[in-house]
């Protein structure tokens, strides 16, 4: 039977069409997915000098930074890095004042901003600048292979200042990770170590810091380590561990084996930080132990 037969049906649609319209005019928009992948974290996370840069200048972030491989290698419905260089555990809930060459370059919002209850992923490296372990770094430079071991200054009366910056770093790194469990309660948690910077003795002069040195430097490295997988532990989170597989890949190496750069980089990244290849494999090595603890 026509429409036209039927006037109480017509009149019933010339006033409920209408009407729905309307309804949906005034709906609110429906929220878009959030990603299901949020990065969180320091330098070693963000790679800078890496090409390309994505996001704030100054937080040196890159589109092949570990990150962004391990979104494309485990088919993500979503990434939001914000990782960013110089970060550090209060950063996550604070603003990062932000500079390039020394001139302020605005600030980076608190990293926690990107949680949600519906992340999905999480990945961490943090605690590097809280022990400010690069600046230490930079100052066990030694041009000659005999003088006295930086360590020295780090260590006089008995007590090893960045030992006790490590240590302190423990509960606040117990903090962040509270609070990514109190934000995205669904998500799986990576928490990064850092990797091998330089093997055991050192090589001077291809990375210039006396033997001594080095294994401080790197022990210091691993005390770091301890703390993250501990905590990672207490929380229920999954601790990577890049030391073990990073071996014949530090910064003693060739250019086409290091993962990890030394004062000089022979690679288009950051001193004394992951290369493309370096973080292409912290990926690698994320993605193989998720994938195994499924």
């Amino acid at each position: 039977m026509p429409l036209t037969s039927r006037p109480w049906l017509r009149r019933s649609l010339v006033t409920l069409v209408p009407a729905a319209l309307a309804a949906l005019a005034l709906a609110p928009a429906a929220r878009a997915a959030a990603p299901a992948y949020v990065a969180l974290g320091d330098s070693m996370a963000s790679g800078p000098l890496i090409p390309d840069i994505t996001g704030p200048v100054a937080c040196g972030r890159s589109t092949h930074n570990y990150a962004h491989v391990l979104a494309s290698t485990l088919g993500v419905a979503g990434l939001n890095d914000v990782t960013c260089s110089g970060a550090a555990t209060r950063h996550m809930t604070e603003p990062q004042n932000l500079s390039v060459l020394g001139q302020p370059a605005g600030t980076a919002p608190p990293q926690f901003d990107a949680l949600t209850a519906d992340t999905r992923l999480v990945t961490l490296t943090i605690g590097g600048n809280d022990a400010g372990l690069v600046g230490v770094a930079q100052t066990c430079v030694n041009l000659l292979p005999t003088g006295t071991p930086c360590k020295t200054k780090y260590t006089q009366g008995g007590v090893d200042q960045v030992a006790q910056r490590i240590d302190a770093f423990e509960p606040k790194l117990a903090a962040v990770l509270d609070g990514i469990r109190q934000r995205s309660p669904q998500a799986r948690v990576a928490v990064t170590g850092y990797g091998l910077y330089i093997k055991p003795g050192g090589c001077w002069p291809t990375v210039p810091v006396l033997p001594a040195d080095a294994d401080w430097l790197q022990g210091s490295v691993a005390r770091m380590n301890g703390v993250i997988a501990r905590q990672a532990a207490a929380h229920g989170m999954a601790y990577i561990d890049l030391v073990t597989p990073s071996a014949g890949h530090d910064a003693c190496q060739a250019p086409a084996a290091k993962w990890l750069e030394g004062y000089v980089p022979t690679s288009a990244a950051a001193p004394l930080h992951p290369n493309r290849t370096g973080e292409e494999n912290y990926a690698r090595i994320i993605a193989g132990q998720l994938q195994a603890a499924r």
